[in-house]
C-alpha cells in the first residue's frame, strides 16, 4: 500500500509529484498529473479551512440560536466535494486492478497474460481477470468463447457462469454461448467442474452441456480449434446453436421459425465468406434460405 499511501499524499500537498515518480521510477503517472492539472482549473475561493470548521461549530452548536451557514462553510463543503471527486477519480485511475478484454461481431483478438500465457479471444467474447492478484491466484473470467495456451506454474482457473476449469500449464478451449457450455483438450489435462461434479480431460476429450444436460462426445485428433483457421466446426450440435454462430460471425439475424432447430448437425462452415457459409450449412440438412441486407429466413424445401 506504500504507492497508494503516497498518492493520497500527494493530493494533500505532503509530497510533490517529482517524489512520486522518483520513489517508483517503473510507474506511469502521466494519469495522475492529467489529474493534476484539472484540478487546478477549478475556481476554488481562498478560505481558512480550520476558521471555517470553527465557525460552523459556533454557529451549529449554540442551542438558543438558528441561522443560515455561512458562505465560509459553504466554500468549506466545495473544497471537500472536490476532495472527493478526485479521490473517488484516483481509485478508478491507480486502484482498480481489473483488465478486461472484449471481442464484437466477426472479431478475434490475442491477449497475452502476466505469466505470458496466451488467450485468443474469438467473436463476441470477454476476458476479465485482476491484474494486482495474479501472481498469487491465476483466475480469469470468461463470457463467450476462447483459445487457452498456459504456461506451466500456479493453478490456472478460468470461470464461466456454468462451469469452472483449472489446469497446470496446456491448451484447451472453452466455449460458453448461451445455453451451451463446451471445453476441449488439446495438451495435457483439464479439471472441469460443473454442477459441483468434476471431470478430468486429458489430451483428445471435449466436454458439452448443452440446454443444461451433459452431452456425450467423440474424441477429436485435432491440434487447435477450427476458429482460429477462421471455421467454425461442429460435430452433433444442435441447428440452434450453429445459427448462433452464424450470426456472430457474419452479423445477421437468422429467421428459422419453420424449421426444427433441435435436429443435429455435423460440419462446418467459412468465416470468409457468407453465401458459401449459409449453404454449408442448410444443403445438408435439406433447408434453403433468403437474404435481405442483414436478415437471413431458413426454411424446408417443400414449402418454397
Amino acid at each position: 500500500m506504500n504507492k497508494e499511501n503516497d498518492i493520497l499524499k500527494w493530493f494533500n500537498g505532503e509530497i510533490s509529484l517529482e517524489e512520486i515518480k522518483k520513489r517508483y521510477p517503473q510507474e506511469d503517472f502521466s494519469s495522475l498529473e492529467k489529474l493534476g492539472f484539472y484540478s487546478k482549473q477549478i475556481d476554488i475561493p481562498k478560505i481558512d479551512a480550520q476558521k471555517a470548521l470553527e465557525d460552523f461549530k459556533t454557529r451549529t452548536f449554540k442551542k438558543d440560536e438558528t441561522k443560515v451557514i455561512s458562505l465560509n462553510f459553504k466554500s468549506f463543503l466545495k473544497i471537500a466535494a472536490i476532495f472527493v471527486v478526485m479521490l473517488t477519480s484516483s481509485y478508478f485511475l491507480f486502484f482498480n486492478n481489473t483488465k478486461s478484454y472484449s471481442t464484437e461481431i466477426a472479431q478475434t483478438e490475442t491477449l497475452s497474460l502476466p505469466d505470458n500465457s496466451e488467450v485468443i479471444l474469438n467473436a463476441q467474447s470477454k476476458l476479465t481477470f485482476n491484474k494486482k492478484e495474479w501472481k498469487q491466484s491465476r483466475n480469469l473470467n470468461l463470457k463467450g468463447e476462447a483459445f487457452f495456451k498456459v504456461t506451466k506454474g500456479e493453478k490456472f482457473t478460468v470461470k464461466t457462469d456454468v462451469g469452472n476449469i483449472q489446469v497446470l500449464g496446456t491448451q484447451f478451449n472453452v466455449k460458453e454461448r448461451a445455453n451451451y457450455f463446451e471445453v476441449k483438450c488439446y495438451e495435457g489435462s483439464v479439471r472441469v467442474t460443473h454442477n459441483n461434479k468434476t471431470t478430468i480431460l486429458t489430451t483428445g476429450k471435449a466436454f458439452r452441456v448443452v440446454d443444461g444436460e451433459i452431452i456425450e462426445t467423440k474424441d477429436f485428433y485435432a491440434k487447435n480449434p477450427s476458429w482460429l483457421a477462421k471455421e467454425s466446426n461442429f460435430d452433433n450440435v444442435p441447428l440452434w446453436q450453429v445459427i448462433n454462430e452464424l450470426e456472430i460471425q457474419y452479423d445477421i439475424t437468422i429467421k428459422a421459425s419453420n424449421v426444427n432447430v433441435n435436429k443435429m448437425f455435423s460440419g462446418s462452415f467459412t468465416h470468409t465468406n457468407k453465401n458459401m457459409a449459409l449453404q454449408s450449412v442448410t444443403i445438408p440438412l435439406k433447408l434453403s434460405y433468403k437474404i435481405n441486407s442483414k436478415k437471413v429466413e431458413f426454411y424446408n424445401y417443400e414449402k418454397n
